[in-house]
């Protein structure tokens, strides 16, 4: 015996109705919209001239509020901050970041200005003066470091826009540097002079309205002539020299023929083991990137 098929109040129907809609709703939305994208901040027009940007002045400040953790992650590398800026000297390769970040906020709470002559630093207290030094052409520019960065494989410093510029590395985007931590008052050791090829234009990094002319290049300073310097990696400084000669024979073995070991200099007990002559960034990344491979993550940039 079959039985009648049970029927449902309209306004029961209607109910079921909905819940099927809302059932089937939640088995195939599984994501929220992403939220709208906000419109891009306007970038001010540079200073018709950024050569006439002056340079950093140091003077005595606390340590920022902000950016100063004794030790923070970024992208799942930890870095620790120096307890003090004093005696920084360091070699490496320099990027600058510009339009992108124009305004917003930097790691010690400051607004960024591509316009002024500042820099971000892993490391180095919130904030430190240096003098940074392109060891390609000898430029040389002074800068407040109130970020955090750069967090990209190879780099020690972040200049802004206008830093960059009177270094004569927006065209590249990179360049080997000298950093040196600077003290407010204290006497500056005199910096490498170097050679100083002749200047590249500067480029416009946003583009300028009518009205606001794009930034002229910049001219290059007088220099003393001079061999420019030559650039080699160094995978590590050992007192032992036998401990020198595994790593030299480890790095042989893996294909780096010019891999080799300096004996100790005066004052010194040190063995250093380095590979090169690099002649670019390029190759300096593609040399870093193997070292990397062999387990050697932290090589440093140094010249002779």
């Amino acid at each position: 015996m079959r039985c009648a098929p049970l029927r449902l109040p309209p306004a029961r129907t209607a109910l079921a109705a909905l819940c099927a809609l809302a059932l089937a709703a939640c088995a195939t939305t599984t994501h929220r919209l992403p939220p709208p994208v906000p419109a891009p901040v306007p970038v001010p027009p540079p200073p018709t001239d950024v050569s006439h940007v002056p340079d950093a002045v140091p003077r005595a400040e606390p340590r920022s509020a902000h950016g100063n953790p004794p030790f923070y992650e970024a992208l799942g590398r930890r870095y620790f901050v120096l307890s003090s800026s004093d005696g920084y000297d360091e070699r490496g390769v320099a990027s600058w970041y510009g339009p992108t970040f124009h305004g917003g906020n930097t790691s010690s709470g400051e607004p960024y200005d591509m316009y002024g002559m500042t820099a971000a630093h892993k490391t180095l207290p919130l904030p430190t003066y240096a003098r940074v030094t392109n060891l390609a052409n000898g430029r040389s520019v002074v800068v407040r470091i109130n970020d955090r960065g750069p967090f990209v494989a190879n780099r020690i410093i972040d200049l802004s826009y206008t830093a960059a510029a009177k270094l004569d590395m927006l065209r590249d985007g990179t360049a080997m540097v000298e950093v040196r931590a600077l003290t407010a008052g204290a006497r500056e050791a005199p910096a490498q002079t170097l050679a100083a090829p002749a200047p590249s234009p500067v480029p416009s990094p946003v583009p300028s309205p009518a009205s606001s002319p794009a930034p002229p290049p910049v001219p290059a300073p007088l220099a003393a002539p001079a061999a420019p310097p030559s650039f080699y990696v160094q995978t590590g400084a050992f007192a032992d020299p036998a401990n020198a000669e595994r790593e030299l024979g480890r790095l042989q073995a893996a294909g780096l023929t010019g891999a080799f070991v300096i004996p100790p200099p005066e004052g010194s007990q040190l063995y250093r083991v380095r590979v090169g002559p690099i002649g670019s960034v390029a190759e300096f990344d593609a040399l870093a990137a193997r070292l990397a491979a062999l387990g050697i993550p932290d090589a440093r940039l140094v010249t002779d």
